[in-house]
């Protein structure tokens, strides 16, 4: 008798599967488009309000998110706001100068680039969290992309194409939040992240040494084995009182650091190391003539706010090249880390962030930086970490900030000039050893070996070859794994838990029951042209290596989101192959869109609407009416 399921055994009645007509293109695509670009429909609770005016007021709030906190402002928000934005503002001083001296620009620059920007952001951004500023993995990352030879010989075209670089960074990371391109960013993994921002750490420690050992030759590069290599082969140039120096600022600041470890509510005695080691060493190099001495010094800053930049802008066809690959990666990172870093901090107080908003605030206040003498500014993670601890509440704490800036340039900035090289070096090798995350290497190491490798390509990559090489070797690891998820996908065998009507993997749940008769086989991907042959072979594969004889193939399709005329053709395929061996093939909980294309592609109509269930436990029943009904009567 042959073996066939009839209508009258399949799922019981308004339980089977929905065959209805399939959607018509345009409704296909809106739906997709929204699944891509707007998976948090940002925009249903301004389509849902009746009003007028308060839904422009909505929208205007979600575009320009001031105008959501601002009016809820009090003077309780201000009060933790205040501290916190002075306490980062001890910070951005240092670090503004230190991360200018690694981009080897003017240290005025760097202060310039902690004024303007915290304006835009407390505009535009959606963090209450941030503290936006330089940082130290871009910054270098700028220097090396534009080589040393033009930052020594043309001092001038190179800060004139960072300030272009800038622009682009800003017109790259606007038009990715506002085109939501935010699936972009997912490409630099947590992995990826971990690996490159120790391994720039490493470099950038090593490159310290220069200004510890008061060194004046140094070499360009900056791979461990030739910064290693040039600071042993100037050992003649080494000078005790730097390195007496450096030392002793090194200690004073990691001391901080283990207090504040220690004791979190002490988080303000780290937060205002950087800026006592400035205060001290300029004292002490003003008083005892440092720079006689072999202690070099910052040099003159001038009083003033930041003058405009846009007239300085190089769009020279010779030069863009450099130009578009700094600002592009760099925009990038900077994208990445401030996200992440912005989540992190948003989830310890049961907040949200919305990544394309602040792609859009970094866009704005770095094209409107590159205006105004600033270069590439982003969430760095130390001074966001102290605007944490500090209690902020909104992004006012920016306004703070930009407004101490202000007080600073105009009126303290030629103070700073006798801030000794070494203290910087001791400021950004502290800020540095932060950046080794150890224990979470460690931790992918342990939980998954692929992710740790993506992190060491990343980390050994920067320190060895260049910050750009290590970057596109990890990311090609990313991409490699992506890919061999993508084509070769998850397969199961299920079977029945013991007293009941759930089915799970048997590998995992061991004591599950196997059914003779048929086997149950679950995919848990999309099928298309990357991966049908692996598909067709796994599911024989399956069924070669049951050891009883079997009728019924049962494939559950509830984790297959999509699939393409490829994956219907191979499953047709699989059907044929099996339908020689006398073995009939059932389609469990096709999802919307596959259940379309397969109505659209006839698929359907070739396997039997009898065929197709919508739970595994309905298809078993009605396997094993037919298994029955067809063994021969005693």
């Amino acid at each position: 008798m042959e073996n066939t399921i009839t209508s009258s055994t399949s799922s019981p009645k308004g339980r089977g599967v929905n065959f209805s007509t399939p959607r018509g293109f345009g409704s296909k695509f809106k739906s997709k488009c929204k699944e891509t670009f707007f998976p948090d429909d940002p925009f249903k609770p301004i389509s849902q309000e009746p009003n007028r005016l308060l839904k422009t007021k909505k929208l205007l709030e979600y575009f320009v998110p001031i105008f959501e906190w601002l009016p809820k402002y009090d003077m309780q928000k201000l009060k933790y706001d205040v501290l916190a934005g002075i306490t980062i503002t001890s910070l951005a001083v240092p670090q503004g100068i230190s991360y200018a001296k690694l981009a080897s620009i003017p240290p005025i620059i760097g202060l310039y680039s902690s004024f303007v920007p915290p304006f835009v952001y407390a505009v535009f951004g959606s963090s209450n969290n941030l503290a936006v500023g330089t940082v130290a993995a871009c910054s270098l990352l700028i220097a090396e992309t534009f080589g040393e030879e033009m930052i020594k010989n043309e001092p001038e075209l190179y800060l004139h194409l960072i300030f272009t670089a800038t622009l682009i960074t800003g017109l790259f990371q606007f038009a990715m939040g506002f085109l939501r391109l935010g699936i972009l960013v997912d490409f630099l993994s947590h992995s990826t992240i971990t690996g490159f921002m120790g391994g720039t750490a490493i470099i950038i420690l090593l490159q310290q040494l220069k200004g510890i050992f008061g060194l004046v030759h140094f070499t360009h590069k900056t791979d461990v084995v030739s910064v290693l290599h040039s600071i042993l082969d100037n050992r003649a140039e080494w000078k005790w009182q730097s390195t007496l120096a450096g030392v002793c600022f090194l200690v004073f600041l990691q001391s901080t650091r283990y207090i504040k470890q220690r004791y979190p509510k002490l988080f303000w005695v780290s937060a205002m190391g950087p800026m006592v080691v400035v205060v001290v060493g300029c004292v002490v190099a003003y008083l005892v003539k440092g720079t006689a001495h072999g202690i070099a010094t910052v040099g003159p800053l001038k009083k003033g706010l930041n003058p405009p930049s846009i007239q300085l802008l190089n769009f020279d066809s010779k030069y863009l090249g450099m130009v578009f690959k700094a600002g592009i990666v760099t925009g990038l990172i900077a994208l990445a880390e401030g996200i992440a870093i912005g989540r992190s901090f948003a989830v310890m107080k049961n907040e949200q962030t919305d990544g394309n908003k602040e792609m859009i605030a970094f866009g704005l206040m770095n094209v409107i930086g590159s205006f105004t003498s600033c270069y590439l500014t982003t969430g760095p993670f130390s001074k966001t970490a102290v605007n944490y601890n500090a209690g902020t509440k909104t992004p006012m704490s920016n306004v703070v900030m930009g407004v101490c800036m202000m007080l600073v340039l105009l009126f303290l900035a030629p103070l700073f000039s006798y801030t000794p090289l070494v203290g910087l070096s001791a400021i950004i090798m502290s800020a540095m050893l932060g950046l080794i995350n150890y224990e979470e290497m460690y931790h992918l190491f342990k939980v998954d070996k692929f992710d740790f490798l993506v992190c060491m390509s990343a980390f050994f990559g920067v320190s060895f070859l260049s910050m750009d090489y290590g970057l596109i070797i990890s990311v090609g690891f990313s991409i490699v794994r992506a890919l061999l998820y993508v084509a070769r996908p998850s397969t199961c065998k299920l079977g029945r838990i013991p007293n009941s009507v759930m089915f799970r993997d048997i590998e995992q749940y061991p004591a599950s029951e196997e059914m003779l008769g048929y086997i149950i086989l679950q995919l848990g991907s999309p099928v298309f042209f990357a991966n049908s042959t692996y598909v067709r072979e796994r599911i024989l594969r399956w069924i070669r290596d049951e050891p009883e004889a079997i009728e019924f193939l049962l494939l559950d399709l509830s984790g297959v989101s999509t699939i393409d005329m490829t994956g219907m053709e191979t499953l047709l395929e699989v059907q044929r192959i099996l339908g020689s061996k006398n073995i009939k093939m059932v389609i469990i909980n096709p999802r919307f869109e596959v259940l379309e294309k397969m109505m659209l592609s006839h698929f359907v109509e070739k396997i039997g609407k009898e065929y197709m269930f919508l739970s595994i436990d309905d298809a078993v029943q009605a396997c094993r009416f037919n298994l029955t009904t067809t063994k021969p009567e005693v």
